[in-house]
């Protein structure tokens, strides 16, 4: 079916393919901007176009669908339960959430600025850019909320922004570019220029600037770049975030690029700035590089990658290079990897390699890694030229630390400490 360039003539198909028990293809004009002034129900005006109920491929042919800038807010796309999308060659832009989907019971919520999917969404060779999902409340998935089954391929996720806006201490705002209650698939994609972003002095939560995964969640092949989580006097943590319960499986990254994002959380705490994990992770043949945590006056932790409690992480033929953890006044910790908190690390043939911790009139440990409390078992890894005040290849406040013909050298001021506290380490 083809599609005129005309916003009447595209809620018409899309009206049309849900009525029909048979999958539909709808052509879009090539390179048209279809550009929605109001959601497509007026009795309910949430969403831009009408919700995917039946099975259809949008084949948006270069097309743009976008809200008008002095519209009323409302998300663009809303696949339900029963739908089942398949997008190509279609941007997605200027949408902002109003309600969340997923939790119709809760008021106040803002989910899916973007694109948000309770069905079956195949996303191939698009856009998404662009988005907001703020809330007094709690906002998630700013490009993309997942609560479905989503597939996001050879597409790219930018310039989004999810936004907790509210006075009460405790509010969150999570998945600048997708948030994922999952599964979720991104393969081929680039996820990039991204915020999550609270309050000032609310204590609230700002996480998964890229990516938040809450659910079973695989990257491969992609980039994670420039995204921001940022959260005065709160918690800003990690571009890429995983907390998927045990039984919703774990977060895999695999042959990809974590790199220049940043957590900044001033008199607050700013943890991991390119992976955050305290659930069950894997990352596999991934480098995560020129990410920076910052917190003037709190606690800054994991440039790299950090963990949390019961965080289980194995890091597999990977490099963590040429991070930064930045906490004057304050304490900083952790510059490529932090497990201060009783996780489980586990690298295998990896570079922990020129991370850097500072604090200036503060405390700074650990440049390669900082570990309390659990146990980290580095095999075959090599830890050099990090730097920090003290601890510049691992600073080990408790627990275990295993190197199993791992190499801790050449780094600033010294190796590890205290001294003798990490066995087969000198310097």
């Amino acid at each position: 079916m083809d599609v005129p360039c005309s916003v009447p003539h595209l809620l018409t198909a899309i009206h049309a393919a849900n009525g029909t028990a048979a999958p539909e293809t709808l052509r879009l004009a090539p390179g048209c901007t279809y550009r929605l002034g109001a959601g497509a129900n007026p009795f309910h005006p949430v969403n831009g176009l009408p919700v995917i109920t039946g099975t259809m491929t949008v084949d948006g042919q270069g097309a743009t669908i976008t809200r008008v800038a002095t519209a009323p807010r409302f998300r663009i796309l809303l696949v339900g339960r029963t739908g089942r999308l398949t997008m190509l060659d279609t941007t997605i832009s200027g949408g902002s959430a109003t309600d969340c989907p997923a939790y119709p019971d809760v008021p106040g919520m803002a989910c899916g600025g973007g694109i948000a999917n309770l069905g079956q969404m195949f996303l191939t060779r698009s856009r998404v850019t662009g988005n907001r999902a703020e809330s007094k409340l709690y906002a998630q998935g700013a490009g993309i909320d997942n609560p479905g089954n989503a597939t996001v391929r050879s597409s790219v996720v930018s310039g989004n922004t999810v936004a907790y806006s509210g006075s009460e201490r405790g509010g969150a705002a999570a998945g600048g570019g997708i948030a994922n209650d999952g599964p979720l698939t991104v393969e081929g994609a680039q996820v990039i220029n991204n915020l999550a972003w609270v309050r000032e002095d609310t204590r609230s939560f700002a996480f998964g600037s890229g990516i938040a995964g809450m659910a079973q969640s695989t990257v491969k092949n992609s980039v994670i770049r420039n995204n921001r989580a940022s959260a005065p006097g709160g918690f800003a943590r990690a571009a890429v975030s995983n907390s998927a319960p045990a039984a919703s499986g774990r977060m895999t990254v695999t042959g990809s690029f974590v790199r220049g994002n940043v957590a900044d959380a001033p008199d607050g705490a700013a943890q991991g700035g390119g992976i955050t994990n305290s659930a069950r992770m894997t990352v596999d043949n991934t480098h995560v590089s020129g990410n920076t945590v910052t917190a003037r006056g709190g606690t800054a932790r994991g440039g790299g990658i950090r963990l949390g409690p019961r965080g289980e992480l194995k890091l597999l033929r990977s490099s963590v290079v040429g991070n930064v953890v930045d906490a004057a006044e304050g304490v900083a910790q952790g510059g490529g990897l932090d497990n201060p908190d009783g996780g489980t690390l586990e690298t295998t043939r990896s570079r922990i390699v020129d991370n850097t911790v500072t604090a200036q009139d503060g405390t700074a440990l650990g440049g390669g890694l900082y570990h309390a409390v659990g146990t980290s078992t580095l095999d075959r890894t090599v830890i050099n030229g990090t730097r920090a005040i003290d601890g510049g290849g691992i600073f080990r406040q408790s627990g275990t630390v295993r190197l199993l013909g791992s190499q801790v050298m050449f780094n600033t001021p010294n190796n590890c400490r205290p001294t003798d506290s990490v066995r087969g380490c000198v310097g």
